[in-house]
């Protein structure tokens, strides 16, 4: 039967469809989510407008934590209910998932042509723990467990640690605006993330991420550039992080719709040196190979696919 496979984040939803006896599902469609009251609506409008047999179950991406086949999305606000989606929507089963579980799910069916490497070898350990990190509208943080399971986790909302003099300023100049608790995600590995850091530095606080991050990359404002450095620069030492906390030694994999924006400059920064400088832990992490998952929507889809054909 055919699957709805849907991943509903903090600014738009990607979906599509996964038929029988298919090795991928169909390419997705992304859909912005600000003309819509709710998830419902918007998973409605989009199957309302498909030809072919209707799905008969669901598997749906969330960017927020899952309990009870239910969710808030962490950056709108909407509630995300499987069973009552599958009554609203006529389904028989609708199964709501985090996002980035999803993402951990499609790690052992990723190939060479899907990842960037970013340093470190070639190869992980075989069956180790490998981790994803991905910044984004949001910070998402997972690993798969081999042979079968994953760890979904709300770590994008630890505490950012600074490494140096430099990024202890830039931090408490952050505790002040956002009253004490400065989280990785909203100091800096996100959007939000990215335009606080610039603020911190100086930059004009009606700069957008966007903005920073075209200006950054191409090199056209220093400040963006600078912000854009040290985003780089605390990404790597958060993976670092990651890895030491899942024991990824399979591992660490980069995804997130910032970083898929920007590989070369990711690739020529500091963060494969962020991500080894642990003082006496380098020698571990040195092992331990880094790689940017290229298009991290279409690898989600791929997660989505194989969590449609587990019971």
């Amino acid at each position: 039967m055919p699957v709805l496979l849907a991943d509903i984040g903090g600014s738009n939803a990607r979906f599509a469809v996964l038929h029988p006896g298919t090795a991928h599902p169909c390419p997705a469609e992304r859909v912005p989510l600000d003309g819509f009251a709710d998830a419902g609506s918007a998973i409605a409008g989009w199957l309302a407008a498909q030809p072919g047999p209707r799905p008969r179950a669901a598997v749906l991406a969330v960017a927020g934590p899952v309990a009870a086949n239910r969710a808030v999305l962490t950056n709108r606000g909407w509630t995300v209910d499987g069973a009552t989606l599958a009554a609203a929507l006529e389904l028989p089963a609708v199964r709501v998932v985090n996002d980035f579980a999803a993402l951990a799910w499609a790690l052992p069916v990723l190939g060479a042509a899907d990842l960037l490497h970013l340093g470190g070898p070639a190869a992980g350990e075989a069956g180790a723990a490998m981790s994803i990190v991905g910044p984004g509208t949001g910070l998402g943080v997972a690993a798969f467990l081999p042979p079968d399971r994953v760890l979904a986790t709300e770590g994008g909302h630890a505490a950012l640690a600074a490494g140096d003099a430099r990024e202890a300023g830039v931090i408490e100049a952050l505790r002040g605006r956002f009253g004490g608790h400065v989280s990785v995600e909203r100091g800096a590995l996100s959007g939000q993330g990215i335009e606080a850091l610039h603020a911190a530095l100086g930059g004009d606080p009606r700069c957008d991420c966007p903005a920073i991050l075209e200006s950054g990359i191409t090199g056209a404002d220093p400040r963006c550039a600078e912000a854009m450095a040290l985003f780089c620069d605390l990404l790597g030492a958060f993976a670092g992080d990651v890895a030491l906390l899942h024991g990824a030694r399979g591992g660490v994999f980069i995804a997130g719709g910032i970083p898929a924006r920007m590989p070369e400059f990711l690739a020529a920064s500091a963060f494969r040196a962020r991500f080894e400088a642990k003082g006496r832990f380098r020698d571990w992490l040195a092992p331990v190979p880094t790689w940017l998952i290229r298009d991290p929507e279409a690898a989600a889809m791929r997660g989505l696919a194989v969590l449609a054909r587990r019971p």
